[in-house]
């Protein structure tokens, strides 16, 4: 599948600071589900000012970073990336492959990923298949957190820049939490069981009406297939409506945007995630 995207943002330093550092985890990275057309006049791009001076790396995950410096920010800074991914339908299977740590690093529980034993505590000792208990978990979160059902939505974004779902069934419908809600608690779950998993920040194309395009779902380690892709809140595996951004330990690592010093946080103005 051939996907366009257009992401604005907006973040807005302390007033009168002397300098602003602002790391962007913005860039796709062609792998065994997706290539970024980097020949035609869509290529992917990030705009803002001062991009062209930014620093430009590989972190410790395997994401492409770009690191902008600002002299005397005032007001808004707006960052723009925009481009074509080609996406392919692998089952959620990525494989081995690829840059980053060795998956034994994604056993690490950080503050966000840690989840009460009623997800996985059944778990403990099973004699089935890793593949067959990472698709048990997938299904024990959306129990526990909700699912999305194919009626109207609402979104609204947050913060970290997660968007939160709502069902509409009448008043009495209650909000579902964000996606990343859904993939820390399936990560917290699958590492309490050993088992490596990683938060993933992304695009989703193809979303019912208020949905949210921006995106998060999980990785989880097999020994036979490799890294394969787990969308608790949709509740299936990635296909290739996923463009992949980031990758890293939990929704922290993985912000699209973090500037030091803090301000008032990151909005999004504008997102657009439409297959060609």
């Amino acid at each position: 599948m051939r996907i366009s995207i257009r992401h604005q943002l907006s973040v807005t330093p302390p007033p009168g600071s002397a300098h602003a550092v602002l790391q962007l985890l913005l860039t796709p990275q062609g792998a065994s589900t997706q290539s970024v057309e980097s020949w035609s006049v869509e290529s992917w791009s990030v705009e803002m000012a001062g991009i062209g001076n930014a620093g430009r790396f590989q972190d410790a995950y395997g994401n492409q970073v770009h690191l902008v410096n600002q002299t005397k920010p005032e007001g808004a800074l707006l960052v723009t990336v925009k481009g074509v991914v080609e996406t392919t339908d692998r089952h959620g299977v990525l494989g081995k492959g690829g840059v980053g740590p060795v998956p034994a690093l994604f056993r690490r529980v950080t503050p966000l990923t840690k989840a009460p034993v009623t997800l996985y505590g059944k778990y403990r000792g099973s004699k089935d298949s890793r593949l067959d208990i990472l698709h048990a978990l997938m299904a024990r979160v959306g129990e526990t957190l909700g699912v999305i059902e194919q009626a109207q939505t609402q979104s609204q974004m947050g913060a970290d820049g997660s968007q939160s779902q709502s069902q509409s069934q009448g008043s009495e419908a209650k909000p579902l939490p964000p996606a990343s809600d859904y993939a820390h608690a399936f990560i917290g779950a699958a590492r309490a069981l050993e088992i490596p998993a990683r938060y993933v920040t992304g695009y989703l194309a193809g979303a019912e009406e208020g949905q949210a395009p921006f995106h998060a779902w999980a990785e989880a380690y097999d020994e036979g297939l490799g890294w394969i892709g787990f969308d608790p809140l949709l509740q299936l595996c990635p296909t290739d409506r996923h463009v992949r951004l980031a990758a890293g330990l939990d929704g922290l690592s993985t912000a699209p945007i973090r500037v030091v010093p803090a301000g008032d946080g990151v909005s999004t103005i504008e997102v657009s995630v439409e297959a060609e």
